[in-house]
């Protein structure tokens, strides 16, 4: 299925934000099962997060704003 190989991650950093949130929220128990699932580089995630201002609590399991 083509969702998996070809998401694309929202160039905004509040989307970013708001969509990484909401499916940490519904769908994944923490970051890597989400970039697991989705295909991406977790590496490469936390860079463009760390470069939009955004952090990635794991005791929250949640994005927060630096």
């Amino acid at each position: 299925m083509c969702y998996n190989a070809c998401m694309q991650f929202p160039e905004d950093p509040t989307m970013l934000y708001s969509f990484l949130n909401t499916k940490l929220r519904d769908e994944y128990s923490d970051l890597a099962a989400l970039c697991d699932d989705l295909e991406a580089d977790t590496d490469a995630l936390l860079l463009r997060m760390r470069e939009a201002g955004l952090r990635y609590n794991t005791d929250a399991n949640r994005v927060e704003f630096v």
